[in-house]
């Protein structure tokens, strides 16, 4: 694949992920990990992470051709993390820039059975990534261009964004069709200090497909909001205290500031979509949706699915975006694009790591197909209504309702 079309590329952040098998525990987190306790635990496992093979690998999974971008030192966890794309992808499909000096970045991800993980974060080669390290001739190829984790790349929301912003307008301007994703910056160090709002206006208008979490999107976008949900969360669970209002005017500020489709992940409980009209759809380069009637003007709110053992949520939400960018990439209409969605990440809290969950396009269709049983939405979504066919939420300005 070193020439030719590609369905998508997904650059930005990629690390290696060490996953230390922790015993189950009834207690708090804090009871756990007491200072100076021993705790055994059995081998780790070793994966790679971020978004670069937690939604290319997963697509690849998917039936579709990628290509994947990023950057690592020429140092031992590189080396494993190069090696570890390597057995799962083709060596054209892998553009991982080795820089000699640079430190690769790893995460220690400690996830003990029924107690929500815990990150130990290195940035490494992340922190300098920037729009050098794409290549462009390969977005200009794609059908779709997909970045990740900006607040986990100090290059990329330094100097106001301008690297950002700078990143998804070239890929804009090769005709691609563009999908941002991020993660939730550190409040107390540098990426939780920088303006995100003044980010989000520079940068936002050259993205079509927009999918944070609501945890992320409210840290970044609202502030206040997001405080106010840490404030009245129990056991720091931020799911609890979101509502249809929050959505609504997360998802449309998103869409004032130039987005075609924001998909808001809400962990175990679903995906929220707002998408704008068929004028802004019309611009969403080579990957535009199958039918623009479908997709405009739409707000819904679609229930995971149901899992019985949940192993490690690890990587779900990338996984989730990967089903959605697939379904979507394949002309699906916006409700089956969610239940993909779902279907992925569903699969991908049922093992340890990030990625070997992910079934084939044909299974996973399969899943789609049988109806099977969701997690009931306690959240308040007043004035929507729920379709007992679909199994899914739609808001009173849902065009279709």
């Amino acid at each position: 694949m070193t020439s030719g079309k590609v369905d998508v590329v997904v650059a930005g952040h990629a690390c290696v992920d060490i996953f230390p098998s922790v015993p189950a525990f009834t207690g708090s987190f804090a009871e756990l990990f007491r200072p100076g306790k021993l705790i055994n635990v059995e081998a780790a496992t070793i994966s790679t992470g971020g978004v670069v093979p937690n939604t290319g690998l997963p697509l690849r999974r998917l039936g579709k051709t990628v290509r994947l971008m990023g950057k690592c030192g020429n140092d031992l966890f590189g080396s494993a993390l190069v090696d570890k794309l390597t057995s799962q992808a083709t060596g054209d499909e892998i553009s991982m820039r080795v820089v000699d000096g640079e430190t690769t970045s790893y995460t220690i991800v400690i996830s003990p059975p029924g107690i929500d993980r815990i990150f130990l974060h290195c940035p490494g080669a992340n922190d300098t990534f920037d729009a050098a390290d794409i290549d462009q001739t390969v977005v200009a190829a794609a059908d779709l261009f997909h970045f990740g984790y900006p607040p986990l790349m100090a290059r990329t929301y330094g100097n106001g964004g301008q690297e950002l912003a700078q990143i998804m307008a070239n890929a804009k301007s090769a005709g691609a069709t563009t999908s941002l994703d991020l993660a939730l910056p550190d409040p107390a160090g540098p990426s939780g200090q920088v303006d995100w709002p003044a980010i989000f206006r520079r940068t936002l208008p050259h993205v079509d497909l927009f999918v944070p979490s609501i945890e992320e999107l409210a840290f970044t976008l609202q502030r206040s909001a997001f405080d106010t949900l840490l404030a009245r969360a129990a056991d720091g669970d931020l799911l609890a205290g979101i509502d249809g209002k929050l959505l609504g005017e997360l998802g449309q500020a998103c869409i004032d500031a130039g987005v075609a489709v924001v998909v808001i992940k809400c962990g175990r409980l679903g995906l929220y979509v707002r998408t704008a009209g068929k004028q802004r759809l019309e611009k969403t380069g080579r990957a535009r949706p199958g039918s623009l009637d479908d997709w405009a003007d739409r707000e819904l709110f679609e229930p995971s699915y149901h899992v019985e053992k949940v192993v490690s949520a690890a990587g779900s939400g990338d996984n989730a975006v990967a089903g959605f960018l697939a379904a979507y990439l394949n002309g699906c209409g916006v409700e089956d694009a969610l239940r993909y969605a779902c279907a992925v990440g569903a699969q991908n809290v049922q093992v340890l790591d990030t990625t070997s969950g992910v079934k084939s396009w044909d299974e996973t269709t399969r899943q789609v197909r049988a109806n099977r049983p969701k997690n009931e939405v306690t959240i308040p979504l007043r004035d929507w209504r729920f379709d007992v066919q679909a199994a899914h939420w739609i808001s009173p300005r849902d065009r279709q309702r």
